[in-house]
């Protein structure tokens, strides 16, 4: 079907799903611009997102940190636009703006009243198009961002384990770099850089439109075909798959830092965002770590009490990714202490399976997360151009909790079997660091000392 106006060129349906209340139109514009429709019209707002088909793994050795960086640029000048004006206009109409970047995407998105359609698209694709950049605008940038790199990571003991977690665990992905950018590579980056960035990857072809709320189909086809079907689509470097090596055995990091006490974290490669295992790593981790009654939280927390918190992160990305394991310990107590506890956990788990009620009880929360994660219409975009741009087709958010509901008792042990072996792990102790009076170059000696 195509739909053709006024304006420009034809724009295509090229597919429609619905799912209970949820009823989600895709088309194309022949420059290859998606956009993603979902009408809801219980209140006059909206949601628009645009998300770009890069993150942090698509940089080059030498050049991190530009994505996220670019992302900062983003809400400097166009030729139509004063630096300023964007957020001050959307603010005049009752807005909210926000933008972020990540491993796999970059996205942008304004929340308006509903009768403010017109003026949304108009701002957003003219600074797709449009955008003006000079060397004060990206000096200035950069000093934000190094500023928060100071902030969230080298200031930060969290951050900066999380960091060398990372960078440890991927000899090879570039999912071992930080988002952020390392501080070197930022310090270096030039505005032709930059420029050549928004040139080649802020293109139609390599962007999703996703709009959900109080929208009419007609008024939203013709305004978005009157704003981006001028726009010409670009090459796209094909972007090279890395496979992460199989870590066959464990590796081993130990930092100096300002801890009140020790720091423990663990990381293991753990399934794709489309991987058929997926779902039944997310019970996995519900099982040992989220909420009082997990088996790893009672064993380190409640029953043990050698930690004042624990907590698990499961990756949701296009590759293997890295599932975080985090541990604050007592005072008094050692990082070794609670990675003994959880290797024991882990491996009971790849040895006994886990309970009928417990997993029961796992893919209940996690399906009552699932839909309270779907209430407002910033939250359906934002899981429509998840979906899209990560895995390929916004249709797996509508799969997702199938795969949920059908994991097994079986399934999950095989999880905790190939995706936590021991051998897998990388650890990282975070230690507290010595008193100033106990030798300033002593600990400074000790923050990269690597432990076999």
């Amino acid at each position: 079907m195509n739909t053709l106006n006024a304006h420009g060129p034809a724009i295509e349906l090229v597919d429609a799903h619905t799912a209970g209340t949820l009823a989600v139109e895709k088309y194309r514009l022949p420059n290859g611009l998606v956009l993603l429709y979902l009408p809801d019209h219980q209140a006059p707002v909206l949601s628009y997102q645009t998300w770009f088909r890069v993150g942090s793994r698509h940089e080059r050795p030498g050049k991190t940190g530009i994505a996220h960086l670019f992302e900062h640029l983003m809400f400097k000048e166009t030729k139509n636009t004063p630096e300023g004006e964007f957020d001050r206009r959307l603010e005049r109409i009752g807005g909210r703006v926000n933008a972020a970047t990540w491993l796999d995407w970059t996205y942008y998105y304004e929340d308006v009243p509903s009768a403010h359609l017109s003026e949304v698209v108009h701002l957003e694709s003219d600074r797709m198009q449009h955008m003006v950049l000079n060397s004060d605008q990206l000096e200035a940038e950069r000093d934000v961002v190094l500023n928060e790199r100071k902030e969230y990571v080298d200031n930060d003991p969290n951050g900066k384990l999380s960091e060398v977690l990372w960078r440890a665990a991927f000899t090879e992905h570039p999912y071992g770099h930080p988002t952020i950018g390392w501080a070197e590579d930022i310090e270096a980056l030039s505005l032709e850089d930059c420029l050549a960035f928004y040139g080649t990857y802020y293109a139609p072809n390599n962007a999703v439109l996703v709009v959900t709320g109080d929208v009419d189909r007609d008024a939203l086809l013709t305004t978005i075909v009157a704003h981006y079907g001028a726009m010409t689509s670009q090459p796209i470097p094909p972007h090279d798959a890395v496979v992460e090596p199989r870590q066959t055995e464990p590796r081993r990091v130990e930092q100096r830092l300002p801890l009140g006490a020790e720091r423990l974290l663990m990381g293991y490669h753990a399934p794709a965002v489309t991987d058929p295992r997926h779902a039944a790593f997310e019970v996995l981790n519900e099982v040992l770590f989220e909420g009082d009654s997990a088996r790893v939280y009672r064993a380190l927390v409640t029953d043990g009490e050698l930690a004042s918190s624990v907590g698990a992160f499961v990756p949701g990305f296009r590759d293997p990714g890295l599932y975080e394991v985090s541990v604050d310990l007592r005072p008094g107590h050692r990082a070794e202490e609670a990675e003994d506890v959880i290797l024991d956990h882990f491996a009971r788990v790849a040895r006994e399976g886990i309970s009928e009620a417990e997993l029961t009880k796992a893919r209940n929360k996690l399906e009552t997360t699932f839909y309270r994660t779907l209430q407002t219409a910033q939250q359906r975009a934002r899981a429509l151009g998840f979906w899209e741009v990560t895995a390929g087709d916004y249709r797996h958010l509508f799969t997702a909790i199938d795969l949920l509901r059908g994991v097994t008792r079986a399934e999950v042990q095989a999880a905790a079997a190939t995706f936590l072996a021991p051998e897998g792990r990388t650890v990282v102790l975070g230690r507290p660091a010595p008193e100033a009076n106990d030798g300033a170059d002593e600990a400074e000696a000790d923050a990269d000392e690597a432990v076999e």
